[in-house]
């Protein structure tokens, strides 16, 4: 095993390949874990059937970590990541960011992807992620379902939304596992199946109430809204109004929206606000009040907490960082 990289303000970095690993022959599955001197967790990998794997992730580093991973597979894949406690963040090496928040499932998709996960420093996380092959979704949803989720090679969001309580339920089951040895294989798929019905489902029960509703047209005149909150995010305008410039009703504008972002008009404002606040947490000496009048925020103090709520870590703790 190589040992972790010491990068710039204290943080570290290792190779996924260079964790220590261990296969556990009686509860079969390949254990990962990290090394004592990056703090204590492991993941713990189980093969449910030839398409569909299952991994459970429980850290809580001492430093601040960064696990590089580079992943090339001939088949596409699906994951499916339920935040149990905690978040991470995931940053590719062509410069996309994804955010794995606590109480929120992260569906994402990609054919090859290099690029690092990466935790904060003594906050724990829990997380349940589920790799699919397209054969499976081929299987239990159709080919035709599989084209609208694999149209791209590098990753891509498809869905971030509250886990179900069915999928919580089924993710504790999961976990505890509470059954004979003999009947943990049947008991984990079946937990499984039950987790991704919930948390899949509706991803093809929209586009089949609106694939015939929505056309090209409506596709522009939802890009054009999202174009303008974006463009004047400091002072967004009422859904009513934008509507009114993009020529539809506030009513339609919201299903738009949920159909082709999957997500609110200001819902995708303030992901556009957080990100772009931890960008420049990140990468300037800004103080948070600036910051926050950046964003569109006129109080320091809204900007925190709406802040902490979205990523699970204040935006001090971002900027005293760097």
């Amino acid at each position: 095993m190589k040992p972790a990289q010491h990068m710039n303000h204290g943080s570290y970095s290792i190779d996924s390949s260079d964790l220590p690993s261990q296969f556990q022959q009686q509860q079969n599955c390949l254990h990962q874990s990290l090394p004592d001197e990056l703090g204590v967790g492991q993941s713990a990998i189980f093969q449910l059937d030839q398409d569909l794997s299952y991994i459970d992730t429980r850290y809580k580093p001492i430093k601040d970590l960064a696990i590089l991973s580079r992943i090339d597979n001939q088949d596409p894949r699906v994951i499916v990541t339920l935040g149990l406690k905690g978040h991470s963040r995931y940053a590719s090496n062509n410069g996309d960011e994804f955010f794995f928040n606590e109480g929120y499932t992260t569906i994402t998709t990609f054919n090859s992807s290099i690029g690092e996960r990466q935790y904060q420093a003594n906050q724990p996380v829990t997380q349940l992620r589920f790799a699919i092959g397209k054969h499976w979704i081929d299987r239990y949803f159709g080919e035709n379902k599989s084209a609208q989720l694999f149209n791209k090679t590098e990753v891509q969001l498809i869905s971030h939304k509250p886990i179900s309580a069915q999928s919580i339920i089924s993710a504790r089951h999961l976990m505890e596992c509470n059954v004979a040895q003999e009947l943990k294989p049947l008991f984990m798929h079946s937990q499984a199946m039950t987790i991704l019905t919930a948390e899949l489902t509706h991803l093809f029960e929209e586009n089949c109430q609106y694939s015939g509703q929505f056309n090209q047209k409506d596709k522009a005149i939802a890009e054009s809204a999202r174009d303008i909150l974006f463009t004047e995010f400091k002072n967004p305008p009422s859904i009513a109004e934008l509507s009114k410039r993009v020529g539809t009703n506030p009513f339609k504008l919201k299903k738009m929206f949920h159909h082709f972002f999957n997500n609110t008009p200001y819902g995708l404002l303030l992901e556009f606000r957080m990100h772009r606040a931890y960008q420049l947490l990140e990468s300037t000496r800004s103080q948070v009040s600036v910051v926050a009048d950046v964003v569109g925020y006129n109080h320091a103090s809204n900007f925190t907490s709406a802040f902490t709520k979205h990523f699970g870590i204040s935006p001090k703790a971002i900027a005293k960082k760097n």
